[in-house]
Parts: C-alpha cells; sequence; structure tokens
C-alpha cells in the first residue's frame, strides 16, 4: 500500500497532548535550573498562539537515557503518575500561549551542546526540527553544525542571555523580511 498524505497538524493537538508542566524538566527551585523562554512566529511575524514545542537532551552528566515515564501524568492534575516527578527524564512538551510564547525549565544538557526542538504548528505538513544551543558551553567555531552555518543563519540557533539563568530563543518558521529563518534540520 502506498503511504498515506500528511495532514495539516493543528491546532487539533492542543487537546489532549499538553500536560500541566509539561515545560519543567528541572524541580522548582534546583539551583542549577535555566530558562529558556521565547515567541513561535510565522512568516509574517505573527506569533503562533497554537504551536506545541517537544525538546529532547541529554541530563547534565551527559547520559541519554532519562528516566521513565515522563508522558505518564495523572489526567485531573497534571501530577507524574507513578514516581516522584524528580527524576531528570530528558523530555518536555510545551503548548504556545494566546500570544505565541512558551517557556522550558530544565538543567543545562550534558555530553551535547545544544537541545533538541520539535515543532508542531498549523499549516506544517510535516513536523520541523531545529536545536537550541546555550552559548556558555558553546563554541560556534569547533561546534560541527554551527561552525557550517554563516554567522547570520547561526545566530537563529543560539539561545539569548537575558540574565541569569534565563536565556531567550525565539523560533520563525520562515523569514519575515527583517528576521532571518530558524535554521531547521532534515533527516533522511
Amino acid at each position: 500500500m502506498a503511504p498515506t498524505p500528511s495532514q495539516t497538524v493543528g491546532p487539533f493537538y492542543g487537546y489532549a497532548l499538553p500536560f500541566a508542566g509539561g515545560g519543567d524538566l528541572a524541580p522548582a527551585g534546583h539551583p542549577g535550573a535555566v530558562t529558556i523562554r521565547g515567541r513561535v512566529y510565522d512568516g509574517a511575524g505573527a506569533p503562533i498562539p497554537d504551536a506545541l514545542l517537544e525538546f529532547w537532551q541529554p541530563a547534565p552528566d551527559g547520559s541519554r537515557t532519562g528516566a521513565p515515564g515522563s508522558l505518564r501524568r495523572d489526567p485531573v492534575t497534571g501530577a507524574v503518575a507513578g514516581r516522584t516527578g524528580l527524576d531528570f527524564t530528558g523530555f518536555a512538551r510545551v503548548p504556545t500561549d494566546a500570544d505565541g510564547h512558551y517557556a522550558l525549565r530544565t538543567l543545562p544538557p550534558g555530553g551535547a551542546p545544544y537541545i533538541s526542538v520539535c515543532v508542531f504548528a498549523r499549516g506544517l505538513l510535516h513536523h520541523l526540527y531545529t536545536r537550541v544551543y546555550l552559548p556558555e558551553p558553546t563554541d560556534p567555531e569547533t561546534e560541527p553544525l554551527l561552525a557550517s552555518l554563516p554567522p547570520e543563519r547561526r545566530a537563529t540557533l543560539l539561545a539569548v542571555p537575558e540574565r541569569e539563568g534565563v536565556y531567550r530563543f525565539d523560533i520563525r518558521l520562515q523569514h519575515d523580511g527583517v528576521h532571518e529563518e530558524t535554521v531547521f534540520l532534515a533527516f533522511d
């Protein structure tokens, strides 16, 4: 049988996929936690109010297995079911709000200088993959992907420090005439 064509992704998933605390990879008050926040924009430069972002990353020690159960949630409270909720899973799912904002509280990744991001949004027939690089542990001249990009494209993958422990990372689905489109990755 031939594969079926892709369908427009959203905003249908907003009912079941987001969960309370979905952007909280690090426990509140954890001393090493960082916040990555930003907005998702369309090609006209308007914020997208119903995008869904998934984040994957290694733990601070570089392990990639994560604690099991990141998606096992109590359907009423959103609390993690079957474990303490303090274990690092390496996975988060965050919807954007009515103004296109999102926020992720996590621990800096170990073993890789980036956090992987998957973007789902209305009008996208296929989800998009990108990366967030935190500036402190990343040398853009030696990291292979960043070094392969011209400086203006490279900048779309680098989180910008706002204050201690808080970074801004906006995702732009297309060039809007002023801002570069975020670099998206293709996987075969």
